[in-house]
């Protein structure tokens, strides 16, 4: 049975974790509200803007009107943009995402893989850590982004991933993100960046529906796509930023939890092994004075 003295240091130790645990539980809570708050004030804008575009593009010849944002090419270089936090005790939140990349990659680029030919953009400093260990072609420019979180730092990233595209160094582009649900659900998406996918739904109509361009289509696709893809990029960083405070929220409540249980049992250790040896000195005490009175 452990000694007094173990049994004790190993409950202040759980003690001061179980403190660190709620506080940083209280502080993605407050990052968690106001996360949420961003996101879901941005996301009908982004996702209504977004269709907008993608049955516009449907509509009308991408070659014509010089949108560079439209034209398919043979996937020979493919960019995955993997975005993750910058620290860690979330949970499962970035090794989800890690894992999803690797599938994701063996089931529709394992030839760019083998060819040298598929790059890797991660946002966060947990992604930039983990595709450098294992050996792929990283850009690390917009690695800190996570923690500068405002829409002009985000626009940089999003010109470059576009200006990429549009010269030919990338054929296509993805996005793979954490979609903030609740604060207990998050799902791991991929959502194709570049070129600019028309809309399923729309497909079988596209082509027969008439639409009035104001002021004109030249304009439309020079100023209005680029904006738009520059917020469905930013709406993608807003979704894992609300992700991973909720995530961390619940791990360190999780944590929180497990450590109250873990106390539980060190202090009826602790009252167990104090009651042993209280036991003993009696017992030792007894027998002394027997002993003593049988001489």
């Amino acid at each position: 049975m452990a000694n007094l003295k173990e049994v004790k240091g190993r409950i202040q130790s759980v003690t001061s974790t179980q403190q660190i645990t709620k506080a940083m539980k209280m502080v993605a809570a407050a990052k968690l509200r106001r996360a949420q708050d961003r996101i879901t004030q941005m996301r009908p804008y982004s996702q209504k803007l977004t269709k907008l575009i993608q049955n516009v593009s449907g509509g009308v010849d991408a070659e014509s009107l010089n949108n560079p944002y439209s034209i398919q090419r043979e996937e020979n270089n493919v960019l995955l943009v993997v975005v993750s936090s910058d620290r860690g005790l979330c949970g499962g939140f970035n090794n989800n995402a890690f894992k999803f990349a690797r599938n994701l990659i063996q089931e529709k680029y394992a030839s760019q893989e083998k060819n040298g030919s598929l790059y890797i953009l991660p946002i966060g400093k947990k992604s930039l850590d983990y595709f450098r260990k294992r050996g792929y072609n990283v850009d690390d420019q917009f690695a800190t982004l996570m923690g500068q979180l405002t829409f002009d730092e985000v626009r940089e990233a999003a010109e470059y991933v576009m200006d990429a595209f549009s010269s030919g160094v990338y054929d296509k582009i993805e996005i793979i993100y954490n979609e903030f649900k609740n604060v207990a659900v998050q799902q791991i998406k991929s959502e194709q960046f570049l070129p600019i996918q028309m809309n399923e739904e729309e497909e079988d109509t596209t082509s027969s529906t008439d639409y009035i361009f104001q002021p004109t289509k030249e304009f439309i696709f020079s100023e209005i796509i680029p904006k738009s893809l520059k917020i469905q990029f930013y709406r993608t960083l807003l979704e894992s930023n609300a992700s991973e405070q909720g995530a961390r929220m619940t791990a360190m409540d999780q944590a929180t939890d497990n450590a109250g249980e873990l106390l539980k049992e060190l202090r009826l250790t602790y009252n167990r092994t104090r009651q042993a040896a209280i036991t003993k000195e009696i017992l030792e005490i007894v027998g002394g004075a027997e002993a003593l009175s049988q001489g």
